[in-house]
């Protein structure tokens, strides 16, 4: 079997920049990935000002990538609508490209990548892996950055929801006026039992994700086009955006999105990342941050006290993202459940400000 000083599961941003930050540390790592080719995923296209400055720290410069600059926000429910100025730098970038850019800087510092291999199964008390080419890795420690997805062996204790929520993603080929009115903005429509995000990302095109009730999902049939045009009476303006939009990309997706829950404890040799260590509401649009930061806070711990500093880094983790992670899931209750989300635009409209201090009370960033 062969063996590893630091495995990486995952080659998303939090096992990625984990892969260049261990290269760089000389702890030569080896990142899984199980897609062959970078590729856009249901999750990501927002970078907030923590993210910039994350992925600047470890050499990933997004304007050299070509992220499109966002500088507002605007938050729609049913027919009106709230406009603000964000209190941070912010772009939108396909995971596609900024993937790429990660990997290839992982390569550069010394990790080994190896693509288009899954991992079927962790074996945590023989401290491996069992790829799905038959072999099998060992090593001192694995860093855990499947994002969304659960390994087998190594799932997260999350509770089951009644009616869980999933993410769904697309790219839109948008017109001109459409590409006018998503310049330098983010959207974020709201609706009974979900929201959406749409924002224009650097190949041209606008990146629209959406959490929604499994149930909402399922009352379409299952088709997320369907789906859009159900909303056409509860979200006007995002039915509109879609209609407009000169073709659609197919849609991918994830099931029963843990929102709220984190890793409060770890075994040693264990570094849960990213949506592995906390998974917060994608209306945040911090997801990408909280990769980031883990990847940087587990790879110094791992450096400096070995697998068996896990345990301490994982207890730090809950205790950075308990306030950001509980503040989102509150807005984002607020936000699926009309007879909140109107009045609370109503007040949003009259103190704008408002918006701004909760994407400020949202962040976590790095220590």
């Amino acid at each position: 079997m062969r063996r590893a000083p630091a495995l990486i599961a995952g080659g998303g941003p939090a096992g990625a920049a984990a892969a260049i930050l261990l290269g760089h540390g000389g702890a030569m790592p080896v990142l899984i990935e199980r897609h062959a080719e970078p590729q856009d995923v249901v999750c990501g296209g927002f970078l907030s000002s923590d993210t910039i400055a994350m992925l600047g720290r470890i050499g990933i410069d997004i304007s050299g990538l070509g992220a499109h600059p966002i500088g507002r926000a605007k938050l729609v429910a049913g027919h009106r609508s709230v406009e603000t100025a964000l209190p941070f730098r912010a772009a939108g970038l396909s995971r596609n490209r900024l993937d790429a850019a990660l990997l290839e800087a992982a390569a550069v510092h010394g990790a080994t990548v190896e693509r288009g291999l899954a991992i079927r199964r962790v074996d945590m008390a023989a401290s491996c892996v069992h790829l799905s080419d038959g072999a099998a890795i060992g090593a001192e420690a694995l860093f855990l950055a499947t994002g969304k997805h659960d390994l087998r062996g190594a799932a997260r204790p999350a509770a089951p929801e009644a009616d869980p929520a999933l993410g769904l993603r697309t790219r839109l080929d948008p017109t001109s006026s459409l590409r006018t009115a998503l310049g330098g903005m983010i959207e974020l429509h709201l609706f009974q039992g979900g929201y959406a995000g749409l924002l224009l990302q650097e190949d041209g095109g606008a990146n629209l994700c959406l959490s929604i009730a499994q149930s909402r999902l399922m009352a379409a049939g299952g088709q997320p086009d369907r789906l859009i045009a159900s909303l056409a009476r509860e979200a006007p303006l995002l039915a509109a955006r879609f209609a407009a939009a000169r073709g659609v990309g197919p849609w991918s997706s994830v099931a029963r999105v843990p929102y709220g829950w984190r890793a409060t404890d770890t075994s040693p040799g264990l570094f849960r990342l990213g949506d592995q260590a906390a998974v917060i509401a994608s209306l945040a649009g911090d997801g990408i941050a909280i990769a980031l930061a883990s990847a940087i806070a587990a790879t110094h711990a791992f450096l400096q006290g070995g697998a068996d500093a896990a345990p301490a880094f994982q207890a730090d983790m809950a205790r950075r993202t308990r306030r950001p992670i509980g503040l989102a899931n509150l807005l984002r209750h607020g936000g699926e459940t009309p007879w909140i989300a109107g009045p609370l635009l109503r007040i949003i409209g009259h103190a704008p400000g408002l918006m701004r201090h909760a994407a400020v009370m949202t962040r976590m960033g790095a220590d």
